[in-house]
């Protein structure tokens, strides 16, 4: 209130405190922080008619005027006119106002070039051939971080005509513009209700029908009717929209509410009485949200290069630590044998591309049938955790000399150099594509996002592109002769190095174990520990026969015997059964180490919370995302975090994507997202949410918790 106070002084001091002009200026005039114009429509006036005059405001990048109602704090433009006699102004056509939030406050105006047409109306008697000069003082009080009133003494001079006068051939279109761009009454119809929630005001009509509007605001004439800075909440309806706006302080349902309805850039001049709200004018809920662009254009050459940039960084991401190292000891083994070296770099490529492709090809055929599913939705299937985890077991135990798949015990680091390996190496590809699928590293997000909502061709292309850049760094090393000269040669120590390999791919092993307990319970993880102890004894019987087979000893039976159970084994694992159980923790509320609470998302419980104007956090995350667990541990499991939720009152909700869940799925994608980690900060009284990047700090996080719990 003190700074309404404080923003009216200022105005009338700019009104009453200017003394008469000695003499107006025709033209332009800088104020200070405007560029002030009195224009007309036409070249001259007709006796008895009307000339279309406007005030034309042209306001200096960062500052901004207001509208007639200026919302919490500021003032409108005054116009005090000295005109001839007889000749009369009429009221200003206020052009639509934006919003303009500052601080806790809401206040409405402009910014840029604004036109307010006045119609001056020109007596019966003038006579024609008279020039007179129409004279206005005009009062703006200007505002950027600081409030300045500035004022001007503007002048016209009109000649009058004997018939039409024609148009002036600058601003007579634009001041025509902007009448047309005002909004009008009787376009569309509102009703004015009272609930718990606040005032309902129903529009129905031709221009809001459909349930397709996105934005909707409603600005009223009046100054202190509703709570201008509380947000307005839109249910759309098929043949209509309902908007619930809080009333101001001490206000009931008043006798009608009059202002303008600003529909998607649509803007009608609405006066809502109370009675019978259509039926058709709710039942569809609020708008989805807008999804992020790429860029200016969001076409597919931003998609393209996000992609390639996003691949690239995914090779810095932990999930795909353990296959980097198997990258490494496969270049350090042909490093010395520049064709074998290169055979392996574009052996690798085509495991790559070939495994992102078609797991593009799957993930649009799902989505094409129905089911809402994002990047890594391979492991939200129990029975492919499973099996991975027994992959990277089976590699595991193969590093650390238990078994030789296609080589003997013998020579391995003097003859690795000779043996071409590429389709190891195809297959190392597709490996490491397999495991970097629960990460989503910066940039591929928005490009992921926009592949999803794209035809066939172009999104593949995206997951070409992500391809490309997963690959490149490999490759390019591969191809590289100076790169491969400077690579220790091939030899014993290779055969150590290989074993300690092994150990990151147990690490893998137990993390996909402890993702199939979060999804499946305990259960299931009982059945993968014995399988995984069942496929151990499978791996050793394989060795053991491979070492019986050089020997010149008879291993048939036990080979058959390793696949039997290798077989069993992994059937045991993957295969569903109808009373799997679900483990339930991780969709609870519950508090984190730190002391952190959270609860369960839903858009249920986001929509309360935001009714209440409270800030919320919503972390979408995942057990199988390793990008997401990172975060869990390095910027939410920490003081900093917990003290900063716990200082501003922030509501921190977990929206787990563990297992498949269409509505999680579905928000995913309105953000332009295809896959998890998605961090969303909803301020405190409303507004857009702000997308914090997918690596995070503590700092980061009570920075912005803070923010939003100020709004």
């Amino acid at each position: 209130m003190l700074k309404r106070l404080l923003a009216g002084l200022a105005a009338l001091v700019a009104l009453g405190v200017m003394s008469p002009p000695a003499s107006a200026v025709a033209g332009p005039v800088r104020t200070g922080n405007l560029t002030a114009e009195l224009v007309a429509a036409t070249q001259g006036a007709r006796a008895g008619g009307e000339v279309q005059l406007a005030l034309r405001q042209a306001i200096d990048k960062g500052w901004h005027t207001y509208w007639r109602n200026s919302g919490d704090s500021g003032a409108p433009t005054e116009l005090i006119w000295t005109l001839p006699a007889g000749w009369t102004a009429g009221e200003i056509v206020w052009a639509p106002p934006s919003r303009k939030p500052i601080g806790p406050l809401m206040n409405y105006g402009y910014s840029g070039e604004v036109l307010l047409p006045v119609a001056v109306r020109v007596p019966d008697s003038a006579p024609a051939g008279q020039t007179v000069t129409l004279r206005v003082k005009a009062a703006f009080l200007v505002c950027s971080d600081i409030c300045i009133p500035e004022d001007a003494d503007l002048s016209l001079d009109v000649r009058v005509v004997a018939g039409d006068p024609a148009p002036d051939a600058t601003w007579g279109p634009r001041i025509q513009a902007a009448l047309d761009a005002a909004p009008r009454p009787g376009q569309v119809q509102a009703v004015l209700n009272s609930g718990p929630a606040g005032l309902k005001i129903a529009v129905s009509g031709p221009g809001v029908s459909g349930g397709a509007a996105r934005d909707a605001y409603f600005f009223p004439y009046a100054p202190a009717v509703i709570d201008h800075a509380a947000p307005q909440t839109l249910d759309r309806g098929p043949e209509g929209l309902t908007l619930t706006v809080k009333p101001a302080p001490g206000v009931s349902t008043p006798a009608s509410l009059k202002g303008v309805l600003a529909v998607d850039g649509r803007v009608y001049e609405i006066e809502a009485v109370p009675g019978a709200a259509p039926a058709g004018a709710s039942g569809l809920g609020p708008p989805p949200p807008q999804p992020v662009s790429l860029d200016g254009s969001g076409g597919l050459a931003g998609a393209l290069l996000f992609a390639f940039l996003g691949g690239v960084i995914l090779n810095l991401m932990p999930c795909v630590f353990p296959v980097l190292a198997m990258k490494a000891a496969s270049l350090a083994g042909h490093g010395h044998d520049r064709a074998a070296a290169r055979a392996q770099g574009l052996a690798f490529l085509a495991g790559v591309m070939a495994t992102f492709l078609g797991l593009a090809a799957l993930l649009l055929a799902v989505r094409a049938g129905g089911a809402a599913v994002g990047w890594g939705f391979q492991l939200q299937s129990p029975p492919m955790v499973a099996g991975l985890a027994l992959l990277m077991l089976t590699v595991g135990l193969n590093l650390s000399g238990l078994f030789e798949i296609g080589a003997s015990l013998q020579g391995f680091g003097s003859g690795a150099a000779a043996r071409g390996g590429t389709l190891g190496a195809f297959l190392t590809g597709a490996l490491a594509v397999v495991v970097a699928a629960p990460c989503t590293a910066p940039f591929m997000a928005p490009a992921l996002g926009w592949a999803m909502t794209q035809p066939a061709a172009l999104s593949l292309a995206v997951f070409a592109g992500l391809g490309l850049g997963f690959a490149a760094p490999f490759t390019l090393a591969a191809l590289a002769p100076g790169v491969l000269s400077r690579l220790p040669r091939p030899g014993p120590w290779m055969d150590t190095f290989r074993k300690v390999l092994a150990f990151p791919m147990y690490g893998a092993a137990a993390w996909l174990a402890w993702v199939l307990a979060v999804q499946a319970g305990p259960d299931l993880l009982a059945r993968l520990l014995a399988a995984g102890v069942a496929l151990a004894f499978a791996c050793w019987l394989a060795g053991l026969a491979q070492r019986r087979a050089l020997l010149g000893q008879p291993a048939r039976v036990l080979g058959l015997a390793a696949l039997g159970v290798a077989v069993l084994s992994v059937a045991a694992a993957v295969w569903p059964t109808p009373a799997q159980a679900v483990a339930e923790g991780s969709t609870g509320a519950g508090t984190d180490a730190s002391g952190l609470a959270y609860e369960a998302y839903t858009p249920e419980r986001l929509a309360a919370l935001r009714a209440e104007g409270r800030a919320v956090f919503v972390n979408y995350t995942a057990a199988w995302c390793v990008t997401c667990q990172v975060n869990e541990r390095v910027a939410f499991s920490t003081r900093t975090a917990a003290e900063a939720f716990a200082g501003t009152g922030t509501v921190y909700l977990k929206a787990d994507w563990t297992r498949r869940d269409a509505v999680i799925a579905e928000d995913l994608a309105r953000f332009g997202r295809a896959g998890v980690p998605l961090y969303l900060v909803y301020p405190a009284g409303g507004g857009d949410p702000e997308i914090l990047p997918q690596l995070l700090t503590p700092g980061m996080v009570a920075q912005a918790v803070r923010a939003a719990a100020e709004g």
